[in-house]
């Protein structure tokens, strides 16, 4: 799949494609079926898909420091839109000077002019443009000056589940990583480097891989959780602590992940990646470490639990 940053970088000589366009942040399950069937009617007209997305979130550049958490950071997007077939994505720099951008200049620069759409697929409620003007009907009367049509995908619904951004978001915060799940499709996740702690975990004999988050990153409350350690291609099982260690009067709010019965693991200094399975419990105060260890011990043993039925669950 072929990624690019800002206009310059689609290639001169690119051809017909067919464009799906949003933030896609968290590639839930309702922008994966956006995506697919961007995907599958690309394939049927014999040309590539390409997704185009926003770098900054535009709130932050319309309304500073309003920058919602992220559900998933760029590259992790790009992944999952490759999984499902998408051929291009191409991330536009959103800049105060790209918001002021004429919804009917926006079309012909980067959908007329940069990727040649020859099919947009886009849903009703769909707005874009300066003070957010464009809208579907725009581009459908834009496509038939330009040679290029409007599809709107076809409505997907899953019971009482709601697939929005901002509904994941919410659960997220909430600490309901159950919720979460149901709606991206697949359990959260948090990325950052392992940095050095308090190293209260290894004297403890439960070592944990401390991270530091990337940039908005959308964290769950505060919580013990049964989940996955991700180092490279290796998803190890993990108990995932989430707040201010309260028994030792902590401040500073961390994600802590320990890789069930792994005291072998070097990691600072690596990217990593946490996964939220399910909520076990919240943050207590301990009055002795031996109570502590009682907890953990418990939380351990749920959290392998827990991941083995789900993994059984999903290879069955």
């Amino acid at each position: 799949m072929q990624r690019w940053r800002g206009l310059e970088d689609v290639p001169s000589d690119w051809g017909r494609s067919v464009v799906t366009i949003g933030s896609y942040d968290g590639v839930h399950r309702g922008h994966q079926r956006v995506i697919g069937q961007a995907v599958e009617i690309a394939r049927e007209h014999g040309v590539p898909s390409v997704v185009v997305t926003f770098d900054p979130h535009p709130s932050e550049v319309v309304r500073p420091g309003s920058h919602p958490p992220l559900l998933t950071p760029h590259h992790r997007r790009a992944q999952l839109m490759e999984a499902l077939g998408v051929d291009a994505v191409l991330i536009l720099p959103f800049t105060l000077e790209f918001s002021r951008l004429d919804a009917a200049d926006f079309v012909r620069q980067v959908l007329v002019d940069a990727l040649h759409a020859k099919i947009v697929v886009e849903g009703r409620n769909f707005r874009f443009g300066h003070k957010a003007t464009g809208n579907v009907e725009l581009l459908e009367r834009m496509g038939a000056e330009f040679d290029f049509t409007v599809v709107e995908p076809e409505l997907f619904t899953d019971g009482d589940t709601v697939f929005s951004s901002t509904v994941v978001r919410g659960k997220v915060a909430e600490g309901d990583v159950d919720g979460a799940r149901a709606v991206l499709g697949r359990p959260h996740r948090v990325e950052g480097v392992v940095v050095r702690g308090d190293q209260r975990g290894r004297e403890l004999g439960y070592p944990t891989a401390n991270l530091e988050t990337l940039p908005y990153t959308a964290i769950p409350g505060d919580g013990v959780y049964a989940g996955w350690l991700v180092v490279g291609d290796d998803r190890l099982p993990a108990a995932i602590s989430v707040g201010t260690n309260p028994t030792f009067d902590g401040t500073e709010r961390r994600v802590e992940a320990y890789a069930i019965d792994r005291t072998d693991l070097d990691l600072y200094g690596v990217h990593v990646s946490v996964e939220f399975l399910t909520y076990l419990r919240g943050m207590e105060r301990f009055d002795s470490i031996e109570a502590l260890l009682e907890r953990m011990a418990d939380d351990v043993k749920r959290a392998r639990d827990l991941v083995d039925a789900y993994d059984a669950e999903r290879a069955a």
